[in-house]
């Protein structure tokens, strides 16, 4: 779904600054907020499971206060409808545009939503989600990894409430309820009934928090292993303690709207993050080399005359082979066989020079360009495969790449894919304005349509700028003319060898007679 704008980030604590392994709220390399869910998905009414409320707008049958239809002979006192005003014959029939709807009614539809609400199903990770009005319309969503202290889980609820309920003062709507997803798999010898108990205290947290600002918590689920529990629910007959098994994928009413809006879910967090990490083992090591050779022969070109931009220029225009190559191979199969064919199109001293070279802002921006039509997808492919030769002591350089992943993401109409791209590059390189803008922007569901066209332009600029140099270097590569040359007259006319015989040749004095040299020798002058 489509973010439309992002709670403002809460402040960091300064009481869970000291812990290494605190995964701050405020920092967006770990944090993710998400707008309001488009208008085909809604929740049912707030509350436990249960029926769909008297005034449920999918299914009008449920409404306790409708009036029974004229047609109905067992109640002659029911009122007649009236009568539908008669329009002029030919006069169009317009009805009032009805907006498309999808009603929640249980916690296991809610948990088989999650993914289709943020595009992608979440890893160790605490999912806030407001809902609004009286039928509990989904709202601003909030995400973060689940912190390994356990120390950490109050300020962190705390934090988390606070972003999500401010969200709605800046839009004069107060969330009328949340809802609380813990989303986190079995590790070695657990099962997910041990999840469930191990973040009970978290869930609790998340509650109190919750209510401190006055706003409910609805229903808080855990998910693991295939099932979900509820920690609100205390009926055993609907929430056993061994949970319920979910639903399977695409059999739920979410599932088939989501398929019929043309939405669709990208795999897990692992998978999506898997696809932006660093390689490891003999090949990380083949690649260091190849960037610690690249590092020591860039030194020499940038000193020279020009350096730069000839380092520029030809970054640029490696990257446009690459994308070129990538276009004319376009793999199949799983996104990991993908991904190992993309990794076989370039070699490691290609991918050290492009690294390097776009650790220049000015290349990493003329680089940008390429962010729409059919060089898209090549060269998301190219960022990618570019993140994931960053291996060892050159990882902060993979924030460029990534950056520029996350900017294709998000030109593309790819949100989840964007967030996560550029939740890599903070996590690299948390100082990265460029990572820190588009991370933003991405999160208020802004128009990436003025960037697009702010470097459509760039782009134009740049090509007149190369063909001007173009047109310059060509003028000045050719010889000059000398000022004499070309005149008509004797200076024009080629210059004939001594003792020619030719008339042009001859000279002769008033009288008409040839003109002796000093030794008597007439042929010459």
């Amino acid at each position: 779904m489509n973010p439309h704008s992002e709670p403002p980030k809460p402040g960091t604590n300064d009481n869970s600054s000291d812990s290494a392994s605190f995964s701050d709220p405020s920092d967006p390399s770990d944090f993710d907020s998400f707008g309001s869910a488009e208008p085909t998905a809604r929740s049912g009414p707030p509350g436990p499971p249960g029926p769909a409320a008297p005034d449920d707008p999918v299914n009008p049958a449920n409404s306790s206060d409708r009036p029974a239809g004229p047609t109905d002979p067992s109640n002659p006192a029911a009122p007649t409808p009236p009568t539908p005003p008669t329009l002029p014959a030919g006069a169009p029939q317009s009805s009032p545009p009805t907006e498309p709807r999808v009603t929640l009614r249980s916690a296991a539809e809610l948990a088989d939503a999650l993914p289709y609400l943020l595009g992608f199903y979440p890893d160790d990770s605490i999912v806030l989600v407001a809902l609004h009005g009286e039928h509990g319309r989904f709202g601003g969503r909030v995400r973060l990894g689940i912190p390994t202290d356990t120390t950490q889980w109050p300020d962190v609820s705390d934090q988390l409430a606070d972003c999500l309920v401010s969200a709605g003062k800046d839009r004069a709507a107060r969330p009328a309820g949340i809802l609380v997803f813990l989303c986190q798999e079995p590790a070695a010898g657990e099962t997910g009934k041990d999840v469930k108990d191990r973040l009970r205290p978290l869930a609790q947290r998340l509650r109190t928090a919750c209510g401190a600002l006055d706003v409910p918590v609805l229903e808080a689920l855990c998910l693991s292993n295939g099932r979900y529990w509820s920690y609100c629910c205390p009926d055993f007959r609907c929430c056993p303690p061994d949970g319920t098994p979910l639903v399977m994928p695409g059999t739920s009413v979410m599932a088939a709207a989501a398929a019929y809006a043309g939405m669709q879910v990208r795999g897990s967090l692992k998978e999506m993050e898997a696809r932006l990490t660093p390689r490891t083992g003999p090949r990380a090591a083949d690649q260091v080399k190849a960037l610690d050779a690249a590092a020591a022969a860039l030194v020499p070109r940038m000193l020279r005359r020009d350096g730069a931009a000839v380092v520029r220029r030809d970054t640029l225009d490696l990257a446009g082979a690459m994308i070129r190559r990538f276009r004319q191979d376009t793999p199949s199969g799983s996104n990991r066989a993908r991904d190992a064919c993309d990794d076989a199109l370039i070699t490691d001293g290609e991918a050290a020079d492009l690294i390097l070279g776009l650790q220049d802002r000015a290349t990493r921006d003329r680089a940008a360009e390429w962010m729409d039509g059919p060089e898209a997808a090549p060269a998301l492919r190219l960022w990618r495969a570019l993140a994931r030769r960053c291996a060892g002591g050159y990882a902060e350089h993979a924030a460029a790449p990534l950056t520029l992943a996350g900017w294709v993401c998000w030109s593309t109409e790819d949100g989840p894919s964007a967030r996560v791209a550029l939740g890599r590059a903070l996590s690299v390189d948390p100082d990265y304005l460029f990572a820190q803008l588009l991370h933003r922007a991405v999160n208020d569901g802004l128009d990436p349509e003025p960037l697009r066209r702010s470097l459509r332009g760039q782009r134009e600029e740049a090509l007149a700028a190369d063909s001007a140099l173009a047109a310059a270097a060509k003028e000045a590569a050719q010889p000059a003319t000398r000022p004499g040359q070309g005149r008509s007259g004797a200076a024009g006319r080629p210059r004939k060898p001594r003792g020619a015989t030719a008339p042009g040749a001859r000279s002769t004095d008033g009288r008409g007679r040839r003109r002796a040299g000093r030794d008597g020798d007439r042929s010459r002058r």
